[in-house]
């Protein structure tokens, strides 16, 4: 292969995913990280059908994942006294198997760690392209050299604000925020909406679980005390335990706040650039982000190998391959369903939980986005290729 020296940027899941394919095909990988280390625990992610799980199975990962699974449980629906009013079905929030991002990213990273170098606590400034490669200055380290670089680093990806321009031309609000916090306590289980807002606990995603609709809010993601207040104030007169958990709020373990949006845009690829993952094809809570991302380095990696390091064929062939699979994330709006805006579409949405047979209609239709690929043996491909 040539253009093996390759620079990653993201370390959660797209990114060491990645990196263990590519060295396997030779390449020299450096995956740079912003934040000081891996990040523990965090929200579940699920894999959805025989694609998703297959590339976990050809990375010798599967049976670790099991292991690891958090079970995807039933949640019940409650009003403001805690009633039940709808079960939410934990095959529909679960996938074929649930993990913690936290738990998955370390399984990853230890079967990258010693091909690959990672560098923590550092950050890309700026992708200048050249005759040599693309040249990387970062924030602490020394500038470098590499062949190709990628884009994992999630919807709010600085290599496509580099590469490609600001995000608010590739990412569109979809007029949701939603917030995941550890409260330090076992508060039981519930889920909660009134229009426009739903409270979780004990749920999927995370020990304390919040969406709201709001508009855009500008504020600091690594300000965690606004991102406290804020959520406050989505809440402040809301029902049922609500009040129980705001109480708890400043003293929460963890936080995070963020938007639900949507990346739009018309190509994966500029130059020796590409985007992986969220970065490229990102819907916030759509419940096919980690799977996409799989599945997308496994086929970025595979089509690399194939052209023999050619960055234009191998990204050709990844963006022809991904971008009819990643079409289920172009229109799902997690915030609509999991916050509806009036009672009445609480209702519905309840409703549907309740009939058998739209449950089964709804499963059966995820399923199918799923296995909505077919992926090429590249492990065996690129060996015959190589034996010739």
């Amino acid at each position: 292969m040539k253009n093996t020296t390759v620079l990653i940027s993201g370390a959660s899941i797209a990114g060491p995913a990645l990196a263990y394919w590519l060295t396997r095909y030779g390449c020299a990988v450096t995956v740079v990280e912003r934040a000081p280390s891996l990040r523990p625990g965090g929200q579940a992610v699920d894999f959805k059908g025989e694609s998703q799980l297959s590339v976990l199975r050809r990375m010798g990962i599967l049976e670790e994942v099991r292991r690891h699974q958090t079970g995807g449980t039933d949640q019940d629906i409650v009003d403001a006294a805690g009633r039940r009013l709808a079960v939410l079905p934990g095959e529909f929030t679960g996938g074929d198997v649930e993990i913690l991002r936290g738990d998955l990213s370390a399984l990853l990273y230890e079967r990258t760690a010693g091909r690959c170098e990672y560098v923590f606590g550092d950050s890309i400034t700026s992708l200048t392209e050249t005759a040599e490669g693309v040249h990387a200055t970062f924030e602490r380290g020394a500038p470098r050299t590499f062949d190709l670089v990628v884009g994992a680093d999630g919807i709010h990806s600085n290599v496509r604000r580099l590469a490609f321009g600001p995000e608010s031309e590739y990412v569109r609000f979809l007029g949701y925020h939603y917030a995941l916090a550890d409260l330090g306590a076992d508060l039981g289980t519930g889920m909660y909406n009134e229009p426009g807002r739903m409270a979780s606990l004990g749920g999927p995603k995370s020990p304390a679980f919040f969406v709201f609709a709001s508009p855009r809010l500008d504020y600091d993601r690594y300000d965690v005390a606004a991102q406290k207040r804020i959520l406050a104030d989505a809440y402040r007169d809301a029902g049922w335990r609500v009040p129980e958990i705001l109480a708890r709020l400043p003293h929460a373990r963890e936080l995070y706040l963020d938007s639900i949006s949507r990346v739009h845009i018309d190509r994966y690829a500029s130059g020796r650039v590409v985007l992986l993952g969220d970065a490229a094809y990102g819907n916030t809570l759509g419940g096919f982000g980690t799977g996409l991302a799989v599945v997308g380095a496994y086929v970025l990696a595979g089509e690399l190998a194939l052209a023999g390091g050619d960055h234009r064929a191998g990204f050709r062939g990844y963006e022809e391959l991904l971008r009819g699979y990643a079409k289920v994330t172009r229109k799902g709006d997690a915030g609509a369903f999991l916050a509806p805006s009036t009672r009445g579409r609480i209702r519905m949405r309840n409703w549907m939980f309740r009939r058998r047979l739209m449950f089964a209609l709804m499963v059966k239709l995820t399923d199918r986005f799923a296995t909505d690929i077919e992926l090429k043996d590249y492990p065996s491909l690129v060996a015959a290729s190589a034996a010739r």
